[in-house]
């Protein structure tokens, strides 16, 4: 038994170009794995299959992947590419550069989407949204395309539009994560608040993020990864997968029964 229901879906986004960075972010080494493979360690530990949305053949041994229907279109287009083979109604979104999020709040976060039902359920950290890690419905899809299609790319305006057929605006679930969170004695605390949603850009940061754990064992991603399916595992049957030939350490993937 997994943790997700049979309509819901989940994609890590990875098609940004990485031009401040240098290099291939989704690529970059993080204690021992890149950081696809955390992100995606994260999804799997909730019971998601996920798959990879950007103009990435070469990301293929890590999981699937979907091409951007219109390149060059940000990660407006990615959302959209994504959205447009979804079979689920709710589709949980990850960027792979946030290393520090802890799996509890993704998990939180889809059972809030559950329990309101908007059509975007997406947090904001001192008042800025954050829609790149979100819920969203797959009724969404044809206002984000008819924002590319007008040119804008900006992924909160589209996403607050209208849609095309009724005219009318789809329910936002926008929610500040410092207000909710003293309340979460689930969500994990290893990292201040501020990093979680604090992305890997260039290289200073990676280096920062690296200083950060510097000293431990395990960075954050991994302990939250291991405590989620460590508590979850008996009551859910998520065991731990250590013989899989994409996780150098053996201990990031867990995948579902079902």
């Amino acid at each position: 038994m997994s943790i997700v229901s049979a309509d819901e879906e989940a994609f890590v986004l990875a098609g940004g170009r990485s031009s401040r960075m240098g290099r291939d972010k989704a690529l970059l080494d993080l204690n021992g794995a890149p950081l696809i493979e955390h992100a995606l360690a994260k999804l799997r530990s909730l019971g998601f299959e996920p798959r990879i949305v950007g103009c990435r053949p070469d990301l293929e041994r890590f999981a699937p992947v979907i091409e951007d229907r219109r390149p060059g279109c940000g990660p407006l287009g990615g959302i959209e590419a994504a959205l447009a083979v979804s079979r689920a109604e709710r589709n949980l979104f990850l960027p792979v550069d946030l290393p520090l999020l802890p799996v509890a709040f993704l998990e939180w976060m889809l059972t809030r989407a559950r329990t309101t039902g908007a059509a975007l359920t997406v947090p904001s950290l001192t008042g800025r949204p954050q829609p790149l890690c979100s819920v969203l419905c797959r009724g969404l899809l044809p206002q984000i395309s008819a924002a590319i299609e007008k040119g804008s790319f900006r992924v909160m305006d589209a996403l607050s539009g209208t849609s095309p057929a009724s005219q009318e605006r789809a329910e936002i679930d926008l929610f500040a994560v410092e207000t909710i969170a003293p309340a979460q004695r689930e969500w994990s605390y290893e990292r201040p608040l501020h990093t979680w949603f604090q992305n890997l850009n260039c290289p200073q940061d990676l280096d920062g993020l690296r200083g950060t754990i510097s000293g431990t064992t395990k960075d954050a991603i991994s302990v939250s990864c291991e405590k989620l399916i460590e508590r979850l595992a008996p009551e859910r049957g998520l065991p731990l997968s250590n013989s899989n030939g994409h996780d150098p350490q053996g201990k990031l993937r867990a995948r579902s029964n079902s």
